[in-house]
């Protein structure tokens, strides 16, 4: 069997079609796979990472603010689509696969079409609670989507065929509390030794501005202890901490750039704070961890706030809007749950009710009957 996965542009699209290339390996060991992406793009580098072929097509997104560089910038775009047809018609005729997997990012709709047209199947997952343009675009041609959140099924035509798989994971491993504590102190043997609750933040890879600002501040209250991290883009984060009265409290603080054991701080952590992409969600529900989510306004669709308000209304986190963010309403929302053990566990409990199990298997699955079905006819 051989597939082709394409997606890109941010993790959240990469690193689902990379979990289940990985699962789909694991079952059909002799399977072909290959995945296409931007060239140059975020994924070029994750996928190599992760052992698979990677071909590369040109293509770029669309600007959606009216001015003349965002004019400009479209008509290359439209450009590189016509070019990225071509580029994508070679591949598909090179390696002739059984079918192709989409998991959004404006690479996958060019790509995805070329491959309709060729007469090659192609199906799709989509992460979010509120499905990208390129999604609902190609949904009616698609074999199936299949959905990472139930909610996202009420903004496509009714002829749509849609099943719920939930998202793919990659190994998510939760140790125990005191494993995962003994592990922190290896290098500081005081490290929250101070027996207060401990909060996770982040704000994804590169950070978020508006979080580590607020962050800083809810630090200086003294209440908690912390493990923050502040992103490979936001080094002025460290010159401000540097100045504040809590830069030498190591006992209490853990700061990274980039936290490379997010298992261990997850095992650690009674709270995490942080932003609503659907993969970093469905990490939270599979370690059944109390939220305090704040969706960036900076994504498409703001579709991260569709992500968060869909997990509120299970009462598994707390939401709080960029605009809404300051220490006063953070600070707020994060004593309405760590000073009260009851809603602390139901939070808890309701985040794992939300969790969707073996999601990676049940899209190999799908994936299987598609081509089996196909291969029968």
């Amino acid at each position: 069997m051989k597939v082709i996965f394409v997606g890109g542009g941010t993790s959240g699209h990469i690193n689902p079609a990379i979990n289940i290339a990985n699962c789909l390996k694991k079952l059909r060991p002799d399977s072909e796979i290959l995945y296409v992406g931007a060239k140059g793009g975020l994924e070029e580098a994750l996928v190599k990472k992760a052992g698979f072929q990677f071909r590369g097509i040109t293509v770029s997104g669309f600007c959606r603010n009216i001015s003349f560089s965002s004019i400009k910038k479209n008509i290359f775009s439209v450009i590189r689509i016509l070019t990225s047809q071509y580029e994508s018609k070679k591949i598909i005729k090179h390696f002739a696969p059984d079918i192709c997997i989409g998991t959004g990012g404006y690479v996958s709709g060019p790509f995805l079409r070329q491959a309709g047209k060729m007469g090659i199947k192609f199906a799709i997952h989509e992460q979010n609670a509120f499905p990208g343009l390129t999604t609902k675009l190609l949904a009616k041609k698609s074999e199936v989507v299949m959905l990472g959140s139930k909610d996202a099924h009420k903004y496509f035509p009714r002829k749509t065929a849609m099943i719920f798989t939930g998202n793919p994971l990659g190994d998510v491993k939760i140790f125990p509390r005191d494993k995962a504590l003994k592990i922190l102190r290896e290098k500081n043997k005081n490290l929250f030794k101070n027996e207060k609750k401990i909060i996770l933040s982040f704000g994804g890879s590169l950070g978020a501005k508006a979080i580590n600002n607020t962050i800083l501040e809810i630090m200086g209250q003294r209440k908690y202890n912390h493990i923050h991290s502040y992103g490979k883009f936001n080094s002025n984060f460290l010159e401000k901490l540097e100045k504040s009265e809590v830069a030498h409290e190591k006992e209490r603080i853990l700061i990274r750039d980039y936290i490379t054991n997010m298992d261990i701080c997850m095992s650690v952590a009674d709270l995490v704070i942080s932003r609503a992409g659907a993969m970093t969600i469905s990490e939270l529900a599979a370690a059944g961890k109390p939220a305090i989510l704040i969706p960036s306004p900076y994504v498409a669709a703001n579709h991260q706030y569709f992500n968060a308000v869909s997990l509120a209304k299970t009462s598994a986190c707390r939401v709080i809007e960029e605009k809404n963010l300051n220490s006063e309403a953070l600070e707020s929302e994060i004593e309405k749950i760590l000073e009260n053990e009851t809603l602390l566990k139901n939070h808890s409990d309701n985040m794992k009710k939300n969790f969707t199990p073996c999601a990676a298997e049940k899209i190999c699955k799908i994936i299987f009957s598609l081509v089996d079905c196909g291969s029968k006819n």
